[in-house]
């Protein structure tokens, strides 16, 4: 028996570019950091994978609410998210990005230190393996986790993003830009 679900995308203008956000009727499930047909084939994969179903549709009323939380999170106006999720993964990559939304706003854990966190003293490569995963970013703050060193390694949107972020929660000051 295959189940099937439809899911609703809208694309938002942001300050580090075009987010294309994916949700079902049990909540946000996706957020990827670009626009165009190039992100919807490859929503309809991941839907396809995930949900059996490759029933897409834009729907802008869908995500307002999410839309609107992020607009107040990169005005530096919000904190924290209570948008309901849907997650999909694995149980320890759930277990991870639960972690993740302990990480306080302004605040940064190592990968050792989360996997020290789920019990798993070694599991810092599946740690950053789970990050990567992580397929709602922002909401599940994988921008919050840095190297051991203190280096801001590892964000799939890229480091100028991630290092945007944390300037908006105020652990990097602010970057000099140039007019």
């Amino acid at each position: 028996m295959t189940r099937t679900a439809n899911l609703y995308y809208s694309v938002m203008e942001s300050p580090v570019g075009p987010m294309t956000l994916a949700c079902t009727k049990k909540g946000l499930c996706r957020i990827d950091y670009q626009a165009g047909d190039s992100v919807l084939r490859n929503l309809i994969r991941w839907s396809r994978q995930h949900f059996l179903t490759d029933q897409i549709q834009e729907d802008d009323q869908a995500l307002q609410d999410v839309k609107q939380q992020l607009d107040e999170y990169f005005r530096g106006e919000r904190k924290s998210f209570d948008y309901p999720l849907e997650l999909v993964g694995t149980s320890f990559q759930k277990l991870v990005w639960k972690t993740l939304r302990n990480i306080p706003y302004g605040e940064v854990r190592s990968y050792k230190e989360i996997a020290q966190m789920i019990g798993s003293p070694k599991a810092v490569r599946a740690i950053g393996g789970a990050n990567n995963k992580n397929h709602i970013p922002i909401i599940i703050p994988c921008h919050r986790v840095i190297g051991s060193n203190g280096a801001l390694v590892g964000y799939g949107g890229g480091l100028h993003i991630k290092e945007h972020l944390l300037e908006i929660e105020g652990y990097l000051p602010m970057s000099s830009k140039k007019a």
